[in-house]
């Protein structure tokens, strides 16, 4: 095993979420027990998985159920410094175009909401380099909350209208389900899977206070977009301790290494 260490990070790497990891860590929602499942079924070993771009570990924390070993890595140290530890879970800070593992050691490759950021075909030489034969790599995003009609209509004004000058240009990959983004190997189609979660009004700020474009709109006009709208979404809402359903439909897309 690989003990937690600090590889050094390339320059290039845009980091925009080091400033706030603990609110990554307390209000990103978790992803959907059966995916794991899905994912370790199409698995051919269960030896070493790679969580690549884990932030504080969300993906990395349902791997290791299925796996030996998880090695979870980010280009940004306090996102590691906030990640949940789990005994079979070895933390770096490492670029994923360029990491200290040994060729053909890598059972199966996860990228969880971040592949966008990467250097796409520098990332598939480096899976290609690392994974085993027959290895798999499987990469997901998550697009637009949905939680009620009204309260979406608000959300949508803040995403499309008050933010949309403050997206990083890498969103409209998220945006299209990662539908452009060339993945090398062989396809496997998974069924569909979405994210859900019962928030109360606390939880939804918090998630949308780690949106980069919320983060950046706060530093560039040093008010809080948020904050502009909380007495409408709180009319919206109602109690604040109320419970709603909150959905986020997953793209997800595997790969199979051929050799």
């Amino acid at each position: 095993m690989i003990a937690d260490q600090v590889i050094g990070v390339q320059t290039g790497f845009k980091d925009h979420f080091s400033a706030n990891p603990d609110g990554y860590s307390r209000y990103r929602p978790v992803y959907p027990p059966e995916l794991f499942t899905y994912l370790a079924s199409v698995s051919p070993g269960h030896t070493r998985a790679w969580d690549c771009a884990t932030g504080t570990g969300q993906a990395a924390l349902g791997l290791i159920d299925y796996f030996s070993e998880v090695i979870a890595t980010d280009a940004s140290r306090p996102q590691i410094d906030q990640a949940t530890r789990k005994e079979g879970i070895t933390y770096l800070v490492t670029r994923a175009e360029n990491t200290p593992f040994a060729a053909h050691t890598i059972d199966m490759i996860t990228v969880a909401q971040a592949l966008h950021w990467f250097d796409i075909d520098a990332f598939s030489k480096e899976a290609g380099r690392v994974l085993k034969p027959r290895g798999i790599l499987a990469v997901w995003s998550y697009n637009r909350l949905q939680i009620r009609e009204d309260i979406d209509q608000l959300l949508r004004h803040l995403y499309g209208t008050i933010l949309a000058r403050y997206w990083p240009e890498e969103r409209r990959w998220v945006e299209d389900g990662y539908a452009g983004i060339a993945l090398p190997f062989a396809e496997i189609r998974p069924p569909p899977f979405e994210m859900k979660a019962e928030w109360d009004l606390e939880q939804l700020t918090g998630y949308l206070d780690t949106w980069s474009a919320v983060r950046a709109y706060h530093r560039g006009k040093g008010v809080h977009p948020v904050a502009m709208l909380a007495d409408e979404l709180s009319k919206l809402w109602g109690n604040p301790e109320q419970r709603l359903t909150v959905q986020w439909p997953l793209s997800v897309k595997i790969r199979s290494k051929n050799t």
